[in-house]
């Protein structure tokens, strides 16, 4: 869907994360209009030539894609200033003819619903219960960082849970994160056995 502005009237933000290999980058302009989009290789995206040019940049390995963010995961082997340059030249000349409305292949195979907060809608209503004070405490948080958290499954007080988007991979995400969610969690819960496991 082509747009009627140019490069020029977008605006490019770059914000560093706790996470030092990923970078996001906040615009004017909406990326995904509904949920929220993971792609690890330029063949997950060839209809989508936005996301396919930030793939095929030297050094990078995830776009994580929600609202009007995009986070950039890198293997560190280019400068986060020259990365911040070239994704802002992508982001630039991409977005004027950007489909923010398209669907990933997860959300085009997925059972459940997508809520207009970007997370899955479940029919377990125990699982909506954790999204719901996961979109109160925790999300907040870590979409100002540049990531967010998907729930996996639940079975015998386990939680799988993934880390997307600068979340993955950031050591605060693996220690102080994962116990403020778990200890969240088993308090408005109220189940003291819950345990939190990230995937």
């Amino acid at each position: 869907m082509k747009t009627s502005y140019s490069s020029e009237d977008v605006l490019v933000r770059a914000q560093d994360t706790p996470n030092p290999y990923a970078i996001k980058f906040v615009v004017n302009h909406a990326l995904k209009e509904v949920g929220k989009a993971t792609f690890n290789s330029p063949e997950e995206c060839r209809d989508l030539p936005l996301i396919e040019g930030l793939l095929n940049l030297k050094g990078v390995k995830q776009v994580y894609v929600f609202e009007n963010t995009a986070t950039i995961t890198h293997d560190g082997s280019v400068s986060n200033e020259d990365l911040k340059d070239c994704v802002t030249a992508v982001l630039k000349t991409r977005i004027p003819v950007h489909n923010a409305d398209f669907q990933s292949e997860e959300e085009r195979s997925s059972e459940g619903t997508t809520s207009v907060q970007g997370r899955k809608e479940h029919e377990n209503p125990f699982l909506n219960d954790v999204e719901e004070i996961l979109d109160r405490t925790i999300r907040p948080g870590l979409q100002a960082d540049g990531g967010d958290i998907e729930i996996i499954s639940y079975k015998d007080y386990e939680l799988k849970i993934l880390y997307q988007g600068a979340c993955g991979g950031c050591p605060s995400a693996m220690m102080g994160t994962l116990d403020a969610i778990q200890n969240i969690l088993r308090s408005e819960l109220e189940m003291p056995d819950l345990y939190v496991i990230p995937i």
